[in-house]
């Protein structure tokens, strides 16, 4: 009998969404386990090298959020060590994670994003970078970490003042972007086919780190309810996006859709992550059970494409 398949998978670190990234990896293994392959949950620390070295696993699923699991540093860490990994290679990880770089990439392709500008933060204290209502965000961070919606009635002060609450206090520099009014919408691709579009209504203010991983705060629409042309258009946008980038596996854009405009010109790209999370709350296996594909399958299909990738 064939020995089976050994997965190390790559979860936690230090980045900010170490909790999620530990939730994402422990359903994983779990999945891989009822497959019949063999599961090692790794806890990702500075030392990270030696111990996949000792295990020589067949194959690694990244399931880490943020840095450096999510910018090309892990992922050139496992092509020097001739491991195959799941999900997309070093360098459509390092663009996809830089909001900025990827708009130059995208842009100039036909794909609608905000036109946005890189902020010193200490500036937002004495001018405004764009008319209100504008987004500011940090350029390298997901899950919504660290974004701050800046509305006339807003109490961040005009401008913002120093002693108020925001990413301003966090990072040295943002990207400020017009703020698209509408709705919240999801694409995830797997294998190179888009799968499906979600709708997000969050129960209160948007959709947030907070409610996008608290059960109850954020209803999920699947599919969303929304003009079948606008649903054509997020789901080309979501795979040419994909593919501009380079990524592999399995990837998520996200859109704002300004409903009031015709056709299909309120449909704005906001970013496209490389490492979407594996949740139970998590919109990649919503929107794979949506096609009749199970979290087990899900998990089978992304490893055994990071195999094949390698062949």
């Amino acid at each position: 009998m064939a020995e089976a398949l050994h997965v190390a998978v790559l979860m936690g670190g230090w980045s900010v969404e170490r909790e999620v990234s530990l939730t994402s990896g422990r359903g994983v293994a779990e999945a891989i386990e009822s497959l019949g392959w063999r599961a090692t949950p790794l806890d990702m620390d500075r030392d990270i090298a030696a111990r996949l070295a000792e295990l020589r696993p067949d194959v690694v699923f990244n399931a880490l959020h943020g840095s450096p699991g999510e910018d090309g540093s892990v992922q050139g860490m496992l092509d020097l060590m001739g491991l195959p990994y799941t999900h997309s290679g070093l360098t459509a990880s390092a663009i996809a994670i830089d909001k900025e770089l990827t708009k130059r990439i995208l842009v100039p392709h036909g794909i609608r994003m905000p036109v946005g500008t890189m902020v010193d933060s200490e500036s937002l204290y004495e001018a405004e970078p764009l008319p209100r209502p504008y987004v500011l965000k940090p350029v390298n961070e997901g899950s919504s970490v660290g974004v701050a919606i800046v509305t006339a009635g807003g109490n961040h002060g005009h401008p913002i003042g120093r002693d108020s609450e925001g990413p301003w206090r966090q990072f040295p520099r943002l990207l400020a972007e017009p703020f698209v009014r509408g709705r919240e919408l999801t694409v995830a691709v797997l294998d190179d086919e888009a799968l499906a579009v979600t709708e997000l209504r969050p129960k209160s203010g948007f959709y947030d780190y907070e409610a996008k991983y608290t059960e109850g705060l954020t209803e999920h629409v699947c599919p969303a309810q929304v003009p079948a042309e606008v649903e054509a258009e997020m789901l080309r946008v979501a795979l040419q996006s994909h593919r501009l980038l380079g990524c592999r596996g399995c990837s998520r854009a996200d859109f704002r859709w300004d409903d009031s405009a015709p056709d299909t010109q309120g449909v704005y790209l906001i970013e496209v992550n490389t490492q979407p999370g594996m949740t139970p709350l998590s919109l990649v296996p919503e929107q794979a059970r949506a096609r009749g594909i199970e979290y087990p399958e899900l998990v089978r299909r992304i490893v055994e494409g990071a195999l094949e990738k390698r062949r």
